[in-house]
């Protein structure tokens, strides 16, 4: 007698039915029942901040009750996802491939533990329309800036979205499960789930797409898509966003936006080094402050500056921070009061709905001035500038900072230039054009 055709499919960031090329090798694998593994994992799970734990814990509720209830353990991957395939007498177990630092050296630990009872670990598909470490230079080296990877990417093209798997088999192991995840946060995060994400997605292609390489800067008007939160938890994959986008300047320009995604997971597969240390290792050397009062203002919304105060404010409060004033709020933490780029990157893996490690750590050193395709170290964000480019009238401003409710357009994001600034707003903390000057000193230093 052989072994019962049985399979698992160990779910990680890829929390869907649809789209789902490694769902269908575990079907194929194990006719006779699929285990629907999660494994809460301490080294992710605890690291994360409460707004990505109440997140996940609702997807895993929305996908549990989809497949008849998940099969979930806490604990080492490597000791339970061995547990759970043998105790299902499962042949092969099946993943996501994961290309990333941690990701990568854990499917490895796995792989061998597996190995060792005659079980498979086998990878199919990732989180990316095109997995990390296959689109290079003809030379076989990864790309260190973003359009020559774009043009490559476009012309590597991807596969298109992998049939529906209907009639899983989904089959219990028995033995010992833990409950789900119950965690609350203060924050106002959107609906988790598949359906939540595809309803998200149809309504972004409906109403603002088409003019989204215009709008997607300004926070007033929020008509960017915030998917992020649902590509972060794979509740949808890119590539079907990519096949239901079309030639529009506005589906071009969201379509850059995917690619700098997949950009960044490449970047980071190729220096995994660079999640918490410099790319530009030079930058290393650079003078820094000490971490203090100013940081803690920043981190609070209580810098004086209202357009920085608005951004961290909405991350507190939502979860998620507009791109645009997250590059703002970056250039102002870095430049404005000369801290260390990885104090913020910190903060908002902490409170972010959407913290995506490559996206999140290179979109901080591309400010940083320490990145690939970084911003010159010398253009420095003026955040005045930025308010009255980006909202105009203040409406966002006033949206996150009510003691500004009533400041009149002409000083919203300069209340201190008012006769009788409102009393229960701080006086900024530092002279931006002082401390751009101070940041340009220290860039020279350094060269």
């Amino acid at each position: 007698m052989g072994r019962v055709p049985t399979s698992v499919m160990w779910f990680r960031r890829d929390l869907r039915l649809a789209d789902h090329p490694a769902l269908r090798a575990a079907v194929d694998a194990g006719p006779d029942g699929v285990v629907p593994l999660f494994v809460l994992d301490p080294h992710l799970f605890d690291a994360a901040g409460t707004p990505r734990q109440a997140y996940l814990a609702g997807s895993l509720a929305d996908l549990s009750e989809r497949v008849g209830g998940m099969h979930v353990t806490h604990g080492d991957p490597v000791d339970e996802v061995v547990r759970v395939a043998r105790q299902a007498e499962a042949s092969t177990v099946h993943v996501s491939g994961d290309r990333g630092p941690y990701g990568s050296a854990r499917d490895e630990r796995v792989t061998r533990r597996l190995a060792e009872h005659d079980i498979e670990l086998v990878r199919t598909g990732s989180p990316y329309a095109v997995a990390p470490g296959r689109v290079t230079k003809d030379d076989g080296s990864g790309f260190k800036v973003f359009s020559p990877f774009y043009r490559a990417w476009l012309e590597h093209g991807w596969r298109d979205p992998a049939p529906a798997v209907r009639d899983v088999p989904w089959f219990s192991p028995g033995g010992r499960t833990h409950r789900l995840p119950e965690v609350s946060s203060d924050a106002d995060l959107p609906t988790p789930g598949e359906a939540s994400a595809r309803a998200r997605w149809r309504d972004f292609l409906d109403e603002d797409v088409a003019d989204y390489g215009e709008e997607r800067d300004r926070p007033d008007h929020d008509r960017t898509s915030r998917m992020s939160v649902h590509l972060k938890w794979g509740e949808i994959h890119p590539r079907t966003m990519l096949a239901d986008l079309g030639r529009s300047a506005g589906a071009e320009a969201y379509r850059r936006e995917l690619g700098f995604r997949e950009f960044y997971a490449d970047v980071l597969h190729q220096r995994p080094d660079s999640a918490w240390d410099y790319y530009d290792h030079r930058f290393a050397a650079m003078d820094y402050d000490e971490p203090g009062d100013d940081l803690e203002a920043w981190k609070a919304g209580r810098t004086g500056i209202p357009i920085v105060d608005a951004g961290m404010r909405q991350l507190l409060g939502e979860g998620w921070m507009h791109n645009r004033v997250r590059m703002i709020v970056a250039s102002f933490l870095v430049k404005d009061l000369h801290v260390e780029w990885q104090h913020g990157a910190r903060h908002f893996a902490e409170h972010l709905v959407d913290f995506d490690l490559a996206s999140n750590q290179h979109g901080w050193q591309w400010v940083a001035g320490c990145g690939t395709d970084a911003a010159p170290y010398f253009r420095v964000f003026n955040p005045m500038t930025q308010g009255k480019k980006f909202d105009p009238d203040g409406t966002y401003v006033r949206r996150w900072v009510p003691e500004l409710a009533d400041v009149p357009v002409k000083h919203v994001h300069e209340p201190w230039e008012m006769d009788d600034p409102p009393a229960d707003y701080p006086a900024p903390i530092v002279d931006h054009a002082e401390e751009r000057r101070e940041a340009l000193r220290r860039y020279e230093a350094l060269r």
